[in-house]
């Protein structure tokens, strides 16, 4: 009943591993948009999902218009452009068109990224533009009083046009290597962020997927990627055929085992109400053979005549076996009302019987 047991378990867990297996799937804002996959996790409005498919603080969601958001702590709301997850890092944008803006009052307290660079700049506000072609325009920052312009804070000097002033510095996270080329696109749009908790890196040059180990731990390991997405190109077919396989074989386990496991029981239920009754039947009932033997026994002459008042009426056969004494039988006669049967058929009856056949008196003497 052990194995019975086991088996029985063992079938009812894949069904966990199937709805484990489809509530982890990867997912999308919408058809071919940025993959969303451990250690992020979409979260839908009106239902937060499975936690147990994503890293605490890698909550993603959607607009209406089918963009991926990331939403941070203390900096709102910034929309995704990709996601590396080989690299590990993120790279979003302000949806209002205007980062440096953002990057003012950037604050990632409370959340799991970093900026990989920091790269120092200088805001410059002057009252009148084309002041020079070190400075690059922003204009979501302008109007028509205050030209707002940026530059490397490197290339700061204190001889500054005198319709210009200091707004403040900031670091952009950009590589100083990059910053040309932030510089040149009128102040790259995006930027990136990067984590390194969990660290997946080796299980993405692996081609697995990286999860939790349970839903208890909060250490993660690397799987299998059997997972069918439009990424990584599996299909769902071989998937299904897998864990139909799987269902047929644990199915017919698991019938096998119930069926081996009561026939086990049944024949267990025979032997134990069989055994006390041939016991009730052949020790409790019947005569024990020590009061049989003690019975007198006989050997039928020519005359083949019983002994005894209770045979002159010229009995010839055995009451028992209801067959005609010979000559040389062995009879044997209950003592206490005399009548005579063959031996071995009044042994057996008396095994079983305590009384006698013909007159249904009590056969041993202690009960007299």
């Amino acid at each position: 009943m052990d194995i019975l047991n086991f088996l029985f378990h063992l079938f009812m867990f894949f069904p966990v591993i199937y709805t484990l297996q489809n509530s982890c799937q990867s997912s999308w804002c919408s058809e071919n948009n940025i993959l969303i996959r451990f250690p992020f996790r979409l979260e839908v409005e009106g239902d937060q999902g499975n936690p147990y498919c994503g890293y605490p603080g890698f909550e993603l969601s959607c607009t209406n218009d089918s963009r991926t958001i990331l939403t941070l702590p203390y900096s709102g709301v910034f929309y995704v452009r990709d996601i590396d997850y080989l690299r590990q890092y993120i790279q979003v944008y302000d949806p209002h068109r205007c980062l440096l803006n953002r990057l003012l009052s950037l604050n990632l307290s409370g959340s799991p990224f970093v900026t990989g660079f920091l790269t120092n700049f200088t805001l410059l506000s002057c009252s009148s533009p084309n002041i020079g072609s070190q400075f690059i325009p922003v204009d979501c920052l302008s109007n028509s009083t205050h030209f707002v312009s940026v530059f490397p804070s490197l290339s700061f000097t204190n001889s500054l046009p005198q319709s210009c002033y200091v707004i403040g510095n900031l670091s952009v996270p950009v590589d100083s290597s990059y910053q040309d080329f932030f510089l040149n696109n009128q102040v790259s749009e995006d930027f990136e962020l990067t984590w390194s908790k969990p660290n997946c890196r080796y299980c993405e040059l692996q081609d697995g997927l990286c999860g939790f180990k349970s839903r208890n731990s909060d250490q993660v390991r690397c799987f299998s990627n059997h997972q069918t997405n439009h990424q990584t190109g599996h299909s769902d077919d071989d998937l299904l055929i897998s864990r139909i396989i799987i269902l047929c074989v644990g199915g017919t386990a698991l019938l096998f085992a119930i069926g081996t496991g009561c026939l086990a029981r049944y024949s267990r239920r025979r032997t134990i109400s069989d055994e006390p009754a041939i016991t009730i039947t052949r020790m409790g009932v019947g005569l024990d053979e020590s009061t049989i033997e003690s019975f007198g026994k006989i050997v039928l002459g020519e005359s083949r005549r019983l002994p005894g008042v209770e045979h002159n009426d010229g009995t010839c056969c055995c009451p028992i076996c209801l067959s005609e004494y010979n000559s040389k039988d062995i009879i044997r006669c209950i003592p206490e009302c005399r009548h005579c049967f063959h031996a071995h058929c009044i042994d057996e009856w008396l095994r079983m019987n305590t009384t006698c056949p013909i007159c249904r008196n009590s056969a041993s003497p202690h009960f007299q």
